[in-house]
């Protein structure tokens, strides 16, 4: 209820944003992007999807043979588009991904412990892209000024989000799932699922421990993959604000890019970050010295990008076996 609550309220900010700069105004200011420069801008997003699904690639280990590189981009696009379009906190299509590993041949165990490193190397990725983005972003807006408070705030956001990622990283090397059944006992809750399962919740953690101490090289090359993949972010920001004008130099697009991705993870409890994230963007533009018109133009092309991909990820989850097979990784009955 409450989560139906928040995409009410998304909603109406979006349409209250729109209605309060003018859809006519934006409808103008939109038509400089012709079909193909809406084709430049999606080409950042496919090489953060091919970039990412490469650092994903790399935490499968022995089992990156066993499927082509292709049909894991497909894999990982139909449980981003689960994630995308579910009210599950962006983690709702992980299952999804190693459900489908395992019709390749990949146990579900060794699976289930791809899909968490690789999202534990990601977030460590987009950590230090915000980071250096602030950075830059202090650099760009200069010493002093009302602009720098944004900025300062989301550093030390920033901050917390940084020590909660180490201390995942540590449960993670003490054991994860067992660390979590341990916890649930200490308070007298009992989840019967979890329970029938310690047996392989307890080789999940083994595995995970296993490519922290053994793959350390594996870990670093992952982080670094997905810290490219971020950075293609920032080349989205730079071809959007290019056709939109005035074009935006390099630094002042990665520092846009990183503080709009602080911006959507930070409000990941509000299905599709709706209105928060268009909001943000348009917030953030403005301390850049855009126009609230160009602020909410480039916040509506990036949601037409989302738009794409959630097609797309429609397709490949379709074509990889569509609602029956999410049902099935939904029950995780092979755990």
């Amino acid at each position: 209820m409450l989560r139906l609550a928040l995409l009410l309220l998304g909603v109406l900010t979006l349409i209250g944003l729109v209605w309060h700069i003018g859809p006519s105004r934006i409808l103008d200011a939109a038509t400089v992007l012709g079909p193909a420069s809406l084709l430049v801008i999606l080409l950042p997003s496919l090489l953060m999807y091919v970039l990412e699904a490469l650092g994903w690639r790399i935490t499968l280990g022995r089992h990156a043979s066993s499927v082509t590189f292709w049909r894991l981009f497909a894999i990982r696009t139909a449980g981003e588009v689960v994630n995308m379009t579910t009210p599950t906190a962006y983690v709702g299509g992980e299952p999804l991904k190693a459900y489908l590993l395992k019709r390749r041949g990949v146990p579900m165990v060794d699976g289930l412990a791809s899909v968490v490193i690789a999202k534990t190397t990601m977030t460590i990725a987009e950590v230090l892209f915000i980071l250096l983005g602030i950075a830059i972003a202090f650099g760009v807006l200069g010493a002093s000024g009302s602009s720098h408070m944004p900025v300062l705030a989301t550093t030390l956001s920033v901050g917390v989000l940084l020590v909660a990622t180490a201390a995942f990283v540590a449960i993670q090397r003490r054991g994860l799932f067992t660390s979590l059944l341990a916890a649930l006992r200490r308070c007298r809750i009992r989840i019967r699922f979890l329970e029938v399962r310690e047996d392989k919740l307890q080789a999940l953690d083994r595995t995970i421990l296993e490519f922290y101490t053994r793959d350390q090289r594996a870990f670093f090359l992952s982080t670094g993959t997905f810290f490219f993949g971020w950075l293609a972010e920032a080349l989205e920001v730079y071809a959007i604000l290019y056709y939109l004008g005035p074009p935006a130099d390099l630094l002042t697009a990665f520092a846009i890019g990183a503080l709009s991705a602080f911006i959507k993870g930070g409000t990941f409890f509000i299905p599709g970050s709706l209105g928060a994230q268009d909001g943000g963007n348009l917030l953030l533009l403005v301390v850049f010295g855009y126009t609230e018109l160009t602020g909410i133009t480039f916040a509506l092309v990036r949601r037409l990008r989302e738009l794409v991909w959630i097609g797309i990820g429609l397709l490949c989850l379709a074509a990889l076996g569509g609602r029956k097979r999410l049902a099935q990784a939904g029950d995780v009955k092979e755990i």
